[in-house]
């Protein structure tokens, strides 16, 4: 598609990539309980989340977060899914 401004990495979800930070989106692909912390920090100001949130075989959501320019977080949810699971590195 001639895009060649992309990186890969696959590891951790939960610690996101810090060493890249920060990110104006963030598009996480497996539910988690809670955001993780360590992806919200990772979040610059104007930068917008979707990450699916709730238990695995549960009731799920797929949550927006914006972070406007004063760094305040706004959430909103966009509709139910169903999404496996995001595991952490042992």
């Amino acid at each position: 598609m001639g895009y060649d401004n992309i990186e890969i990495r696959c590891s951790d979800g939960y610690q996101g990539w810090p060493e890249k930070a920060p990110f104006e989106a963030i598009v996480v692909t497996a539910a988690a309980a809670d955001v993780p912390s360590a992806l919200l920090q990772q979040l610059g100001p104007g930068g917008r989340m979707v990450i699916p949130i709730g238990l695995p075989y549960s009731h799920q959501e797929l949550r927006l977060l914006t972070r406007d320019s004063d760094g305040q977080l706004h959430s909103s949810n966009l509709l139910g899914v169903a999404f496996v699971p995001m595991i952490k590195d042992t």
